[in-house]
């Protein structure tokens, strides 16, 4: 049955959104439609134009926010610092922990960036793009200073992204490894990859030798 919460005001909004998310995660954007999302947050499909114009820009919204934020959380993170190491180790933390809590948008974003149109996509892969650039220069900065050992900077920009991308597809809580040693896994296998020096965390090679009898069936 369809929730009631009202068809005005910001809260609709949002959970126009929300739903958004949910349905486009779990059918997919050409089979999600209108109809079936106003059903899902309790309004007239006449009025979700209230709120939005169309499935389009509902998706492109979703997917535009979702890359702004990231852009927006990861330059106060790396906020003041300096040092390439530092600010490597920072990236691989912030993108990791990041996607790991936000998976469904994280989908959307990725899956669902051929079914914007043109103009859309054109935004979109310029943000995409600005955010690629945040860790080829930091990657930049580092074989300057001596401190990395990069063969192609660009191929490592993608080899790295897609690494840490890669949790939000299979981390759930609960499974044989803490979100820490995830993070400190992932930490080590980007700073050994581009020849920075790494401190051991411990944390990894203790929940790597937990008994798998007591893990059966769990995932990392």
């Amino acid at each position: 049955m369809a929730r009631t919460i009202g068809s005005h005001g910001p809260k609709t909004l949002e959970a126009i959104r929300k739903a958004g998310v949910r349905l486009i995660y779990e059918h997919g954007y050409e089979a999600m439609s209108l109809r079936q999302l106003a059903a899902e947050v309790g309004i007239q499909a006449g009025s979700l134009y209230n709120h939005i114009s169309t499935k389009q820009d509902l998706l492109f919204d979703l997917v535009q926010d979702h890359i702004n934020d990231l852009l927006r959380q990861l330059d106060l993170a790396l906020e003041g610092k300096t040092d390439p190491v530092e600010k490597l180790r920072i990236f691989v933390g912030f993108h990791v922990s990041y996607h790991m809590t936000r998976k469904r948008e994280t989908f959307i974003a990725n899956s669902e960036l051929r079914s914007l149109e043109p103009k859309n996509y054109e935004v979109v892969v310029a943000l995409r793009g600005a955010y690629e650039g945040r860790l080829t220069q930091i990657l930049a900065d580092g074989v300057a200073e001596g401190a990395f050992e990069v063969v192609d900077i660009q191929i490592a920009t993608f080899a790295i992204l897609a690494l840490l991308t890669g949790p939000c597809s299979w981390y759930r809580p609960g499974g044989r490894l803490t979100k820490e040693a995830i993070l400190a896994a992932h930490e080590k296998l980007v700073l050994s990859g581009v020849g920075a020096a790494q401190t051991a965390t411990g944390e990894v090679r203790e929940a790597s030798n937990r008994p798998h009898s007591a893990l059966a069936g769990e995932r990392p």
